[in-house]
């Protein structure tokens, strides 16, 4: 979906004065999740002479882990969506995602898990359920979707492609996880948040009476939320795999942990007996071991160069300048391997092998705690290009 012919604005105003001209009324879906920046979305929105409704989207159901009607913290979601609404006068519909949010995302996840890799589900969910299944449940088949995201978007000339850019608020931004959006889904996207912090965001809330104005924000992945620590939650569905912790320096046995699922790449090992702080450096799927070295700042920690598979680019078809130069340069770009990270400046080049294509990201600077399994973005400045999954390091 792009900009009409004879609109007298363009969509790049919405991040600025939520101000479109267009020769008919706007249809406008509002993703809301229960939380203060969704609420926000709408209420900015509702502002406007759009057609405006809203969705609730329902991922995950504890009912559907214990079998009891006891702990349904979705419902409290719902229902403090549909007291935003009824404030709002937006009418709100409740959409059941929960089966293919348990096929697309959370069910390979935990095979990732499994295997010792650590996934991003919140990569995934955005292009898998939200920019996905959602739209693709949607009652208004053409309408323009709205999220509380912390991101923005602009459209290029010529061929009016949408752009996938980082929000103001740096300490907000959300791209890294809208970064596996198809352009298909990107097009139809609107961030009314763009431009605004969360501070300015709570007192909007405030000041408009919304009753999620004080809620905190969400912690943690949205099937695991803060009911107990996550790997007490997947060890519910994955059965137990005890393997060594081994020092990695002295090739010592110091330890034993309880799966590999339960660690990730630099996070601090507690291994009784000993005066120093442990962290881990390796997951070894083949032999069920977590090697680990002593002090946050060893250098088995630390990498330049990060092995990215099955790339997103979000313009499919345009692929940056230099990618496959012959030379093996590559192209500048800036990278984020994680969330609320600073992107970091990189050289990236693209090489053919057994298993299709593979970006080959040579970062400036040393990096700590590039994990398997999470998803690595480019930038080309502020603008997203896509995300791919990190498979190793260097």
């Amino acid at each position: 979906m792009v900009p009409r012919k004879g609109d007298k604005g363009t969509l790049e105003s919405l991040h600025v004065n939520l101000e479109i001209y267009v020769d008919e009324m706007l249809v406008v879906v509002v993703g809301m999740s229960g939380g203060v920046d969704s609420s926000v979305t709408a209420m900015l929105l509702a502002q406007k002479d759009y057609d405006l409704s809203a969705v609730y989207m329902r991922n995950w159901d504890t009912r559907d882990e214990s079998g009891t009607d006891k702990g349904c913290e979705w419902e409290k979601d719902w229902e403090d969506v549909q007291v935003v609404c009824r404030k709002l006068g937006l009418p709100c519909e409740l959409i059941d995602l929960s089966r293919e949010y348990w096929n697309r995302v959370f069910e390979p996840s935990l095979r990732q898990w499994e295997f010792g890799v650590s996934p991003n589900p919140d990569v995934w969910c955005n292009k898998e359920i939200k920019f996905g299944a959602l739209l693709e449940r949607l009652p208004q088949k053409e309408a323009w979707f709205a999220t509380g995201h912390y991101a923005s978007k602009s459209w290029a000339t010529p061929g009016l492609r949408p752009k996938l850019l980082r929000a103001v608020d740096s300490n907000k931004d959300q791209t890294y996880f809208l970064s596996s959006i198809s352009e298909a889904g990107l097009s139809r996207a609107l961030f009314p948040l763009g431009h605004l912090t969360k501070p300015k965001i709570r007192e909007l809330a405030k000041k408009n009476g919304l009753s999620t104005a004080e809620r905190p924000d969400s912690v943690g992945i949205c099937f695991v939320g803060e009911r107990k620590k996550f790997g007490g939650f997947l060890d519910t569905y994955i059965p137990p795999r005890p393997g060594n912790i081994v020092d990695r320096i002295s090739g010592k046995v110091i330890g034993e942990h309880g799966g590999l699922w339960n660690f990730t790449i630099g996070q601090n090992v507690r291994v009784s007996g000993l005066p120093q702080k442990m962290f881990v450096a390796e997951k070894d799927p083949e032999t069920n071991e977590i090697l680990v070295v002593s002090g946050s700042a060893h250098t088995s920690l630390f990498t330049r160069t990060i092995y990215v598979c099955d790339f997103n680019w979000i313009w499919a078809d345009t692929l940056p300048e230099g990618i496959d130069s012959p030379d093996g340069v590559g192209v500048r770009l800036m990278v984020m391997h994680r969330y609320r990270m600073q992107p970091v400046e990189c050289s990236v080049r693209r090489e053919m092998g057994e298993r299709g294509s593979m970006l080959i990201i040579e970062c400036d600077e040393p990096q700590q705690a590039v994990c398997p399994g999470q998803a690595a973005a480019l930038y080309l400045g502020n603008w997203c290009l896509g995300s791919g999954t990190i498979v190793s390091t260097s």
